[in-house]
């Protein structure tokens, strides 16, 4: 059962946790980051009603049988993104790099030794939910030629943050045409709109090389599921739900597939991304790449980035085994909001995609944040 706050622990309103956060755990103002994002850290205060209750690591539901040693590679590749605008995440971060690889006892400790966890709640209730996204791979050209139809557009000239662009339907026809954005162009218009889903993903060309596309900007327009809409519509339960069944029926429906797409007025611009291994995750919106099963985002009105975060889920595939393991606070996304919201990083290929997919779990959400 997921642990619930004990009466007796000091609850740590949101507000007062920024408060306290902001010289600690800011990031500095110019950080190598994702190009079209504002800088990492807490910017603005959370809504109201969301809270922290400081725990202990035996309160963490699983928390010895997890190999931490593996979440110090992820822990280590956000250190570099921090500076000395965070001391105390800063003083871990030098910790950290003296721990011996995969030693689990060690990493295990160094956690305890240098964190506070805190179990988020919203309005009361610490019940979240967890899902997930991963690096999706897809067929493009440069050019548009035969099947590649579909375009792949780059941040509009002089778009200014937080500006409100035309919506998804009018993007596609035609609204942004004359700055001449597109940077790809894919073999498929469902590719397309997942990977605006996901954010970030690997193009396959014809000649079979591969290049990487990341999150540049977006139109500013809000986000809504079309999952949400298909229920609405009583073509599938709300239980069913899952990208492989949304796609499932957009091609199943392909004379009513793009008007459902364009009922999320949504819209993602990329950019390439260059110096990645094809072994190394995309970068997150702190800039580090992420890694598999390591990285999540998170509401960053309400979580500062770079931060462990201790998740309490469920495996999607294995729906009565337990998900509970360390992963870093290191992504954001449109669909995830309040403190209590976590999206996993899978990271690519068919098995991540399976995985990511179908991960709509139930969960508790806790932050280790620096003692």
């Amino acid at each position: 059962m997921p642990l619930q706050p004990r009466r007796h622990l000091r609850r740590l309103p949101a507000l007062t946790l920024v408060a306290v956060l902001l010289p600690l755990l800011l990031v500095a103002c110019a950080p190598r980051q994702t190009a079209g994002l504002p800088p990492t850290g807490i910017a603005v205060p959370p809504a109201p009603g969301a809270a922290f209750t400081p725990v202990s690591f035996s309160q963490l539901p699983g928390w010895s049988a997890d190999r931490a040693g593996e979440a110090i590679p992820a822990f280590l590749a956000g250190c570099v993104q921090l500076t000395g605008a965070a001391p105390l995440l800063q003083a871990r971060c030098a910790e950290a790099r003296t721990l011996p690889p995969g030693d689990d006892a060690a990493a295990r400790a160094f956690f305890e030794r240098g964190f506070q966890p805190h179990l988020a709640s919203q309005d009361g209730s610490t019940k979240g939910l967890v899902t997930g996204y991963f690096e999706p791979e897809f067929r493009a050209s440069r050019t548009r030629q035969g099947e590649y139809q579909t375009p792949l557009l780059r941040l509009p000239r002089g778009h200014a943050q937080g500006a409100p662009l035309p919506t998804r339907a009018q993007i596609n026809r035609g609204a942004l045409a004359r700055q001449r954005l597109e940077m790809l162009w894919l073999a498929d218009p469902i590719d397309a709109f997942f990977l605006h889903i996901q954010g970030a993903g690997r193009a396959r060309l014809p000649d079979g090389s591969t290049l990487r596309v990341g999150y540049a900007g977006r139109n500013n327009q809000p986000y809504v599921p079309i999952g949400r809409i298909l229920v609405d519509r009583g073509e599938m339960k709300l239980e069913d739900v899952s990208m492989q069944r949304i796609r499932a029926w957009l091609e199943a429906h392909p004379a009513e597939a793009e008007a459902v797409m364009d009922q999320n007025p949504n819209y993602i611009f990329f950019r390439e991304i260059q110096g990645i291994r094809p072994d190394e995750g995309p970068p997150g919106a702190m800039g580090a790449s992420l890694t598999p099963l390591r990285s999540v985002a998170v509401d960053r009105d309400h979580m500062p980035l770079g931060t462990p975060v201790w998740l309490d889920t469920l495996d999607a595939l294995q729906p009565d085994q337990p998900l509970r393991r360390l992963v870093m606070a290191q992504d954001v996304g449109g669909a995830i909001r309040g403190p209590t919201r976590a999206d996993v990083f899978f990271g690519w290929g068919a098995q991540a995609e399976q995985h990511a997919g179908r991960m709509r779990q139930p969960g508790t959400v806790y932050v280790l944040l620096p003692r």
